[in-house]
Order: C-alpha cells, then sequence, then structure tokens
C-alpha cells in the first residue's frame, strides 16, 4: 500500500479495482484544518483524466501490473498479433485496447504491453519510431517560407505535418508522444 507521502509524478495506484498513474499532485497545508494532497490521474484502462485529493496519510492500493516485452507481428481484420519474446506465447489486441500506439505499429517493432491482474490493458511504443512516406504532395520549388510544411501521409495511416523537401520514400522520425515530425532519416 501506498500513502500520500510517497505520491509523486509517474507513481501507479489502485483505487476502486483500477489502476491509474498520478500526472500532478500538490500536498496543500491549509492555515485550518488538516492537510491534504490534491492529484490528476489518468486512468492506465480507459485514458480517462479525473481530479481527486487524499486527506494527508490516507492509504491506497499498491496495482497488481506486470510490464511484459513483446513483438508486433501483424495486424489482420482488425486484430493486432504480438509475441511474448521470452515464452513465444501470441496475444492479440483490438484497435480499441491499442488506442493511438496503433498508429505507431511497425512488423517486428518491440512494445511493452501492461497486464493489470493478468489482463492486457495497454501498449507502450517506443519514444521514437522510424516510418516510411507513402504519400504527399510535391514540394513546389522555390517555395521556401519559413517553417512551412505539408500533409505526409505514413505507412501506418497517420498522417503528420513535414517540411517541404520531404518526398514518398523517404523515412521519417516521430515522437509518439506528441505524433509530430523530428527529422527526416533518409
Amino acid at each position: 500500500m501506498y500513502s500520500t507521502p510517497d505520491f509523486r509524478k509517474g507513481l501507479k495506484i489502485e483505487i476502486n479495482g483500477e489502476p491509474f498513474i498520478i500526472s500532478e499532485f500538490q500536498h496543500v497545508k491549509p492555515g485550518k484544518g488538516g492537510a491534504f494532497v490534491r492529484t490528476t490521474l489518468k486512468s492506465l484502462v480507459s485514458g480517462n483524466v479525473i481530479d481527486k485529493t487524499f486527506r494527508s496519510g490516507e492509504k491506497v492500493d499498491k496495482p497488481d501490473l506486470e510490464e511484459k516485452q513483446m513483438q508486433f507481428l501483424y495486424e489482420s481484420e482488425g486484430e493486432f498479433h504480438f509475441m511474448d519474446v521470452e515464452t513465444y506465447e501470441q496475444l492479440f489486441l483490438t484497435v480499441e485496447q491499442l488506442g493511438d500506439a496503433r498508429n505507431y505499429l511497425q512488423e517486428n517493432v518491440s512494445v511493452t504491453v501492461l497486464f493489470h491482474n493478468g489482463k492486457s490493458i495497454g501498449v507502450e511504443v517506443p519514444i521514437f519510431v522510424e516510418l516510411e512516406i507513402t504519400f504527399t504532395e510535391p514540394g513546389v520549388k522555390g517555395d521556401t517560407a519559413a517553417g512551412a510544411t505539408k500533409p505526409a501521409t505514413l505507412s501506418t495511416g497517420l498522417t503528420v505535418q513535414a517540411p517541404l523537401f520531404v518526398n514518398e520514400g523517404d523515412i521519417l522520425k516521430i515522437d509518439t508522444r506528441t505524433g509530430k515530425y523530428i527529422e527526416r532519416v533518409r
């Protein structure tokens, strides 16, 4: 069990059987009355964000979480197939279970799958991925406005804003936390 003095950003706790991660917290000691902790929590299952206040010294449960390294194999009819790299067991996840992570999955990429009480609840992709451009409008010669961008559709179906000089077939480095273009790899 965790107590309120243990709270920190990124700590995973369980409330009413659901795992949450602490996004923000603030210890408050008013002039009158007891101290308390104001938190912003994000559900690891649904992604919903809630605000919750805890009295100082209040205890919360530690969630039964397990992380496994898995390899993405392929996608078929809306099911994404993963393989545990240690036991070679396969796991099937739906588009709803993956959320935005599906936009960054390429065959054979290693990901971390998060399990709560033995049930998969989410996938963490690498912070940076390299994806190929499958479609983008050609850049116009002489169009050199500073910071100008154009939409580029990547091999996973994700569309990002990229500089005018990128072309179809180029590989782009994408930040999976923001979904934004970082650099052209080749």
